[in-house]
């Protein structure tokens, strides 16, 4: 099943349709649904598509060989013995085709980091084909891989051989709650905010979920048994994407146990201190981490700084899974299972998740043109109330240069006082630096629906804040 993705084939679509040579790059972590997007792009159209693997040249160019000859229907010749050749014969075979009125086709390369990695002349090759060949011609290329260092560097760095070659780049990301919720069609909202939080938006994840089993089953399966298919997930990722997977493991473990900035990171995973800064660096480029700031604050100044793990599939397993391995090698894993989605830690977990999904929404909605004013700032505040002589925090900040401001309140709990809501968010108005109480609209997210008594007597007082419950979230 394939869902989502709209905006970026769109991108490639437009990109098809010039009809004269195009280089589309396209990246992302592994399992994010590289491949499944250029399958749907690609599914109507003449298209050789070659995936590289973890193997040596020799065998790559066998397969790209093979399936050359296959796709321009001539006879199967020996194979090639290097880059060079393979692709100087695909250029002539090209406009040949497009002297023969074919020349329009997606030429797609997979995995593009296996075979350079093999062959560190590819890349130069690759330019070499481009600029005397391919040009020329009307072929749609994609450049795909799960490396992002690598395709980063050297397919998109200003020092690689491919650098201004490519015409357009897309770096794919998991999916949002609202995208991540396609794949849960006859599940209630609430239920939905608990997958999302729990396996996050990454698509091999959510479609190995089997809606009908029940949240508290597909949890157990996936991930609290020894046989699971998610049990070994992270473990698997970094070993594939770091050289050092054990420091890496330790850092995301030391975050998802309360460490938040460099040097108690460093502590509680027993790394060296010099090298902590390179570990983060390496999984927010993976989407692993991301430092916080407080909404308004100078990135190269604020001393504020918090690192949380970003992915909500990653900050379930470090927290729940990843703490409980031995207990579940030794079998125990549903009974483990039963216990942590019925514990209060899970419950606190998915409201703060719950405020990532709140400010999606604001993303969402202000791209659409549905907000009060449009947004392009988003974020959470923390700091020093002086009126309230107390640190706090405000779940939801959105602003626009224009100094309109949207703070909001995130409330993960089946009952709660609105009205004490209200006023705390009230007391919360003029802390964040910059914007006045007059330009200032409040916005209450809730589980349930807030009645409309309390709604109507709330608005008596003053304007009335925005009110959206979770079934608001997700509706269109």
């Amino acid at each position: 099943m394939f869902v989502g993705r709209e905006e970026e084939l769109e991108a490639l679509e437009d990109m098809y349709e010039s009809g004269r040579y195009e280089m589309m790059v396209i990246y992302g972590r592994r399992r994010v649904g590289k491949t499944s997007l250029i399958d749907e792009f690609s599914k109507d159209k003449w298209t050789f598509y070659f995936t590289a693997s973890q193997k040596s040249t020799k065998l790559n160019l066998e397969v790209f060989s093979r399936q050359m000859f296959r796709f321009f229907g001539i006879p199967e010749l020996p194979a090639f013995t290097d880059w060079r050749g393979a692709l100087d014969f695909f250029v002539r075979m090209t406009k040949t085709s497009q002297e023969n009125g074919k020349g329009h086709f997606v030429f797609v390369f997979d995995e593009f980091p296996y075979a350079a990695q093999a062959d560190p002349t590819l890349p130069s090759v690759l330019q070499n084909a481009i600029d005397h060949g391919f040009k020329q011609s009307e072929v749609m290329m994609i450049l795909s891989g799960s490396n992002q260092g690598f395709m980063e560097s050297e397919v998109l760095g200003g020092k690689s051989p491919l650098y201004g070659r490519r015409t357009g780049q897309i770096r794919l990301e998991p999916f949002d709650y609202y995208d991540a919720a396609k794949f849960l069609p006859d599940v209630s909202n609430e239920e939905r905010v608990r997958y999302y939080a729990t396996f996050g938006g990454t698509p091999y994840y959510l479609a190995r979920l089997r809606p009908s089993r029940g949240f508290k089953r597909n949890v157990t399966d996936l991930m609290f048994r020894k046989a699971g298919l998610l049990y070994e997930e992270p473990t698997m990722l970094l070993r594939e994407e770091t050289r050092e997977p054990a420091s890496y493991f330790s850092v995301l473990q030391a975050i998802a146990n309360g460490s938040s900035t460099p040097k108690r990171i460093a502590e509680h995973a027993g790394v060296d201190a010099s090298n902590v800064a390179r570990y983060l660096n390496v999984l927010a480029d993976l989407g692993l981490v991301k430092r916080n700031l407080p909404f308004g604050d100078n990135p190269q100044k604020s001393h504020k700084g918090m690192y949380v793990i970003a992915d909500p599939f990653f900050a379930f397993w470090f927290r729940f899974v990843g703490t409980n391995v031995d207990v579940i090698e030794n079998g125990k894993g549903p009974e483990t299972a039963e216990e942590t989605l019925a514990g209060e830690a899970f419950s606190t977990y998915v409201g703060q998740r719950f405020e990532s999904v709140c400010l999606q929404w604001v993303a969402r909605r202000s791209r659409a043109g549905d907000l009060p004013f449009p947004v392009t700032r988003f974020g959470k505040w923390w700091g020093n109330n002086p009126a309230a002589h107390e640190q706090t925090d405000i779940d939801v900040v959105a602003a626009n240069g224009d100094g309109q401001l949207l703070i909001g309140e995130c409330k993960w709990r089946n009952t709660f006082n609105v009205t004490e809501a209200i006023g705390k968010l009230e007391g919360r108005v003029g802390l964040v630096p910059g914007f006045t109480a007059a330009r200032t609209r409040l916005a209450l997210f809730s589980k349930r629906p807030v009645a409309e008594t309390i709604r109507g007597r709330i608005a008596e007082d003053g304007p009335s804040p925005l009110f959206l419950s979770t079934d608001d979230l997700y509706r269109q």
